[in-house]
């Protein structure tokens, strides 16, 4: 993972069963989420999904690149912003970029920082998100953790 590596995941639509699984396993019992004609009178077309539904979405979609897994150690920051809705039926992929990648204090770790661009059917970056990441490094020795 050097600085200016990219890749862009597989694309997935959100289906209302996603939105209903987060929203009752979070207790994010929000009107904005479950009510159509809630989210109607306030101007949206249609259910929106959370911004944390994104993200985790996002993450998935990341990890199922393989680009990462199973190098993880830990997750050790993040900022994240909103950029637009989301409803289901949308179609999200994410674009990930390296923005800085140096080694850790420890032998055979890395930090590794990213943004990562999240985009629906229309190409609109609908949520923007900036993690921070301690990864094994090729000369990881197991039980060093």
């Amino acid at each position: 993972m050097t600085e200016g590596f990219d890749f862009k995941t597989a694309k997935r639509t959100i289906t209302e069963s996603d939105l209903t699984t987060f929203i009752n396993l979070g207790g994010l019992n929000e009107p904005l989420f479950y009510d159509a004609s809630h989210a109607a009178a306030g101007g949206y077309r249609g259910r929106l999904v959370p911004g944390a539904l994104i993200y985790c979405i996002a993450e998935g979609l990341i990890v199922q690149t393989n680009f990462l897994n199973g190098t993880g150690l830990a997750f050790m920051h993040m900022e994240l912003s909103v950029k637009r809705p989301v409803f289901v039926g949308d179609t999200l992929l994410a674009l990930c970029t390296v923005t800085e990648s140096r080694a850790s204090s420890k032998p055979g770790r890395g930090v590794v920082s990213a943004t990562v661009s999240v985009r629906n059917q229309h190409d609109d970056e609908v949520l923007v998100y900036t993690p921070v990441r301690l990864i094994r490094g090729a000369d990881f020795i197991e039980g060093d953790d």
